[in-house]
């Protein structure tokens, strides 16, 4: 995945104003940044679910194509935009989980509705994904009747039910209490140390820390400070860094 000068704006709110990144295969990439600096929004532009009106995202070294310019700009090939989507799999903080479906149910539901696979291989590759992040013994259970940790396992294991080339986690963990948090963080570093594509948006400073080859910290839609994370977390060199971590910190 590369982004290269993107530019979000709503209106006259502009929200990315330049932005670079770039993860090879294989690659954890965490963005960090106080609310509002741009960090969901830049990972929803990765995946096509928010129009970007100027820069290029290139996926497997083919750039999006597109149509129009500025706020009338919109990408023009439906079967990539299908083909990004599928290949990258996206987890969100509310977990949207569909409530009339058994957790199994969800899980092998895109398989089978968006890619064509047979039930039966569906089924199984999901219930080895279930078995995986640890919910294996949830197949049949409702997602009214899981905690919010053992939903966004389930969430993750939906995700990785595509086969996707690359994983997108929007504030994982931030709808959840410490506990259940540290469920979805050990999936989560599981999924790291098997050399998964992520990009991870998060406020926890440790889980970046821990996971990722590489940190971008997002100020008002600009790059402030990007980097290893040993080296980012340990000595920071813009003092606006210095400030969110040490707010962060004492938090």
């Amino acid at each position: 995945m590369e982004i290269r000068n993107l530019h979000k704006a709503y209106g006259q709110l502009e929200v990315l104003k330049g932005v670079d990144i770039h993860a090879n295969r294989g690659d954890v990439v965490s963005l960090i940044g106080s609310s509002g600096s741009g960090k969901s929004t830049l990972l929803r532009c990765c995946n096509l679910l928010e129009d970007s009106q100027q820069g290029e995202i290139l996926f497997c070294g083919d750039p999006v194509k597109w149509a129009g310019e500025g706020h009338t700009r919109r990408p023009s090939d439906k079967d990539q935009v299908r083909e990004m989507r599928t290949n990258l799999s996206m987890v969100f903080q509310q977990f949207n989980l569909w409530s009339h479906m058994t957790i199994l149910q969800n899980v092998m539901e895109a398989p089978v509705t968006v890619l064509g696979r047979d039930k039966d291989e569906a089924e199984a590759s999901a219930r080895k994904y279930l078995e995986k992040v640890g919910i294996g013994d949830k197949c049949d259970a409702w997602p009214a009747q899981l905690s919010g940790g053992q939903q966004q396992r389930a969430a993750i294991a939906r995700a990785l039910c595509m086969e996707p080339k690359a994983l997108l986690f929007d504030e994982p963990t931030s709808a959840l209490d410490p506990e259940l948090e540290q469920e979805v963080v050990k999936v989560i570093k599981a999924l790291a140390e098997e050399g998964r594509t992520m990009l991870i948006v998060t406020h926890d400073m440790k889980m970046a820390h821990d996971v990722s080859d590489h940190v971008v910290f997002l100020h008002q839609g600009r790059i402030e400070e990007e980097g290893a994370p040993g080296e980012l977390f340990s000595n920071p060199k813009t003092e606006r860094l210095q400030q969110f971590l040490s707010a962060t910190t004492a938090d």
